[in-house]
């Protein structure tokens, strides 16, 4: 491993998650990122139950694994193999693929959040602010990190990758040494950083988090409407978490 590998904290695998959370500076906890989620397209999954004596069968149809922004599986791909290099499964819990990241993050871009809809958006510029909007920065960082690959690895895409290479070009774009248009790759990555922790802690609601898997890691009981019964508790107490989509409303 390369001596620039080593010295990265936000992509050492071998590190504790928990470290890592605390060195990222942000909080995460019932950090939700805002945007309205679009209409659907794309792909769906389909699951089919069956009765107990074998007769008709349910399909139902699961949209939450469903993309909306990213056209292109490569792209997507390059994505989720990213979100996993920075928050990865380890002894703690599962990794960003498995909290659904990936297609958090799809969601949010597909939405008016990532075309910076509530952002004034003309110039003249001032310097280090990016004329570009937050779906733009993340689909041209995620199509150069297979470009990068492909160029360095003989044609081989990102996700295929040994996870030493990944880690490497993912550190160059940390470092800002890749050249991007109109935007610094630093900037993309510290987005995409930002973006895959939010979308393992965020609500279950906005597309990650699936299971509120995330939160049972951090023992966070999520949306509760009110904690009056625990005030009296001496110790701590493990609450079950609730997303706010899981409240039944009279």
């Amino acid at each position: 491993m390369s001596e620039q590998e080593k010295k990265s904290p936000i992509l050492d695998k071998r590190s504790s998650r928990r470290t890592f959370i605390k060195n990222s500076g942000l909080t995460v906890g019932g950090l939700v990122l805002g945007g309205a989620i679009g209409s659907l397209v794309g792909g769906k999954t389909e699951k089919t139950t069956h009765t107990a004596t074998g007769g008709s069968t349910h399909t139902a149809i699961d949209y939450s694994d469903t993309r909306q922004f990213f056209v292109r599986q490569k792209d997507f791909d390059a994505l989720s193999t990213a979100t996993e290099l920075i928050y990865p499964e380890d002894e703690h819990g599962p990794g960003a693929i498995t909290l659904g990241a990936p297609y958090f993050i799809d969601k949010q871009l597909a939405s008016p959040w990532g075309i910076n809809t509530d952002d004034y958006r003309k110039g003249p510029f001032q310097p280090g602010e990016v004329p570009l909007d937050k779906a733009e920065i993340m689909l041209q960082g995620v199509r150069k990190i297979n470009e990068v690959a492909e160029k360095e690895h003989d044609g081989t895409v990102f996700k295929d990758l040994s996870e030493e290479q990944q880690i490497t070009i993912l550190s160059t774009f940390e470092a800002g040494e890749v050249k991007m248009d109109l935007v610094n790759s630093a900037a993309f990555f510290g987005l995409l950083r930002t973006l895959t922790l939010q979308g393992c802690f965020s609500d279950p609601l906005y597309g990650g988090n699936k299971n509120m898997a995330g939160w049972k890691m951090k023992e966070f009981p999520g949306a509760q409407m009110s904690y009056a019964s625990y005030l009296d508790e001496e110790e701590f107490v493990l609450i079950d978490p609730i997303s706010l989509g899981g409240h039944k409303h009279s």
